[in-house]
């Protein structure tokens, strides 16, 4: 039952009522609500809730089809036409690599804090625990909107090219053989079923046909001439007979526009997007990195060393500015360093007891 900002949850017979308080209202009204789901992830309490939405209405050609190429590098990479799109996945890549090597330096640090078998444990160990817990959760959430921006970059750009079909690879059956145990690990953190998954759901609420297309050598066939070649070891597709050269994905996202019955060119024109947000951490070496490059990473200084011209680079200014402060071997550290005095900033957020989850 669904009251303003209260939700009452179905209880055993005579058991008092559970009535909870929601952080903010749910987005749907109340007769296009089908379910209503009580989640608990990390110690904080979600409310799921499933509603039907009515499928809106575009100017679409259900006979223009688009192929559409799912991947770890580029979660999805379409062509239709004379027309690609591709979709940059290495923020995803970047999240995942720093999750796991977070997970790794947490294991070496609570394994000498576990207790052991049949123990309790301490209430520093739980507090270590709910921590672990919440940096799983996070992690989590992170890649799943990723997903969905994904999703969304592709059935936006169908719905500007009047795309009324869109045929997927069929994924199935990609982690029946082994292929090392580094890929086999990709291929098994990659949650290709919730990505394909946000891209249905996307495309069937804006009115686009979905289904999919058996990919089975669909990377490996050039589609200009339709011979069969091996598979590249890079990005980039070769075809030793006619000489034609694209890259990998849009390759195989041609040939299978092509399985679907649809129509496709060299592409003119390539959009290109990116899903997710790059990761804000940093290398504590990063600054030694910059040092050593001839163009500074994005958001850093130009620092002072010689170019690839050969001329020496000035000394790097900030927005004030000020120069930044560089140390020299024999330098009192203590006595040199001058710092400025800059008001603390906090950022208090209030957390509400259940937050409704909408999808």
């Amino acid at each position: 039952m669904l009251h303003g900002r209260r939700v009452r949850l179905s209880v055993a017979g005579g058991q008092p009522e559970l009535w909870l308080r929601l952080g903010r209202e749910i987005p749907y009204p109340t007769g296009q609500l089908r379910s209503v789901t009580l989640v608990c992830e990390a110690g904080r309490l979600f409310l799921d809730v499933t509603s039907a939405v009515p499928v809106a209405v575009h100017d679409i050609d259900p006979g223009r089809v688009a192929g559409v190429d799912v991947g770890i590098i580029h979660p999805f990479a379409a062509a239709s036409g004379d027309a690609a799109l591709f979709v940059s996945g290495r923020a995803i890549r970047a999240e995942e690599r720093l999750h796991l090597a977070d997970t790794k330096a947490r294991a070496s640090h609570m394994g000498r804090k576990a207790p052991r078998r049949g123990q309790r444990g301490s209430r520093r160990w739980r507090k270590l625990r709910a921590a672990q817990r919440r940096a799983e959760t996070k992690h989590r959430r992170r890649v799943r909107l990723a997903h969905h921006q994904a999703a969304k970059s592709v059935v936006t750009w169908a719905l500007e090219r009047r795309v009324g079909t869109l045929a997927i690879g069929d994924l199935a059956g990609i982690t029946t053989r082994s292929l090392g145990r580094h890929q086999n690990l990709r291929l098994r953190q990659w949650r290709r079923t919730h990505l394909v998954g946000a891209m249905r759901d996307k495309a069937q609420a804006a009115g686009i046909q979905v289904f999919k297309v058996d990919e089975r050598a669909t990377s490996s066939t050039c589609p200009q001439c339709g011979s069969r070649t091996t598979k590249p070891r890079g990005r980039n597709f070769a075809c030793p007979s006619c000489g034609h050269q694209e890259h990998r994905d849009i390759v195989g996202a041609r040939n299978i526009a092509a399985h679907s019955g649809g129509t496709t060119r060299t592409p003119v024109r390539v959009t290109h997007r990116r899903a997710g947000h790059v990761p804000a951490r940093r290398d504590r070496r990063r600054h030694l990195w910059d040092q050593r490059r001839s163009s500074p990473a994005p958001g850093r200084p130009v620092t002072t060393g010689e170019s690839l011209t050969g001329e020496p680079n000035r000394s790097p200014r900030f927005g004030d500015g000020s120069r930044p402060y560089r140390w020299s071997p024999g330098e009192d550290h203590a006595s040199s360093l001058t710092t400025s005095a800059t008001p603390a900033r906090r950022c208090t957020r209030a957390m509400p007891r259940v937050v409704p989850r909408c999808r």
